[in-house]
C-alpha cells in the first residue's frame, strides 16, 4: 500500500488502543451506507479494506465475544422457520 493510501486509511488497527478501535469501528459502520451509495469505486474499496482491517482486529482481540443467538445461522433459521437455511427465492420451484 502506498504511503499516501496508508495515511488516508488511518493507523494500523493492531496499534489502536481499545477505545480508539471501538470509535473507529463505530465511525466506519456509520459511514458505510453513504460510501456504498455515493462513493467512488476507489472510496468503496478503501472503505471496505479499512472496515475489514478493523473488524478482524476486533475479532482477534475478542474471540470469545458474546454472540446473540438470532445472529447465528441456526438462530436465523429458527426466526424464519427455514429448515435448510439455504433456500432462496424460487427454491421451492427447483425442489
Amino acid at each position: 500500500m502506498a504511503e499516501h493510501e496508508a495515511r488516508e486509511a488511518g493507523p494500523s488497527a493492531s496499534r489502536l488502543d481499545e477505545g480508539r478501535l471501538m470509535k473507529e469501528l463505530e465511525a466506519i459502520h456509520r459511514t458505510r451506507h453513504e460510501t456504498l451509495l455515493h462513493g467512488s469505486d476507489d472510496a468503496l474499496v478503501t472503505h471496505t479494506q479499512r472496515m475489514d482491517e478493523l473488524e478482524r482486529e476486533y475479532v482477534r482481540r475478542h474471540p470469545e465475544r458474546a454472540q446473540t443467538p438470532g445472529r447465528t445461522r441456526s438462530g436465523a433459521r429458527a426466526r424464519t422457520g427455514s429448515v435448510t437455511g439455504d433456500a432462496g427465492p424460487g427454491a421451492e420451484e427447483h425442489a
